[in-house]
């Protein structure tokens, strides 16, 4: 199940940095979960639901010219995917930056119910259940 898990989450990564936001939609559960709250930018916070979710996303499209993220790799621990990550932002005045995180996804049944953004890889490996 679990390589079916990280297909889930490659995916939805692929979908964010296309921004398409119907294949976004689909890879979500109704319930979804974003946990933002750890964000050190913009729209800190939790959103609960599919379209909360995509409100979100569309926001962050709106605000920023580009926003790619980069895999660093694909850690399974159970159900849960931990993704290390560099994004690649440019705003619409054309000022680049490269932020670091990790995000921690969380798979059922080939929908993603959680995402939760972390600033470092320890803490989301912690998250998963993975020991330190």
């Amino acid at each position: 199940m679990s390589q079916e898990n990280v297909d889930v989450v490659q995916r939805a990564i692929s979908a964010y940095n296309r921004r398409d936001v119907e294949a976004m939609r689909a890879l979500g559960a109704p319930d979804i979960q974003l946990d933002w709250s750890a964000s050190r930018g913009l729209d800190a916070g939790i959103y609960q639901g599919r379209e909360a979710n995509i409100a979100f996303y569309e926001n962050f499209f709106d605000t920023f010219e580009q926003f790619v993220i980069e895999p660093e790799q694909f850690i399974e621990v159970g159900d849960c995917v931990v993704v290390p990550n560099a994004s690649r932002v440019r705003g619409r005045d054309g000022v680049e930056t490269v932020a670091r995180s990790a995000f921690l996804f969380e798979v059922r049944s080939g929908s993603i119910i959680r995402i939760h953004l972390y600033q470092e890889l320890r803490e989301a490996l912690e998250a998963a259940g993975e020991p330190s």
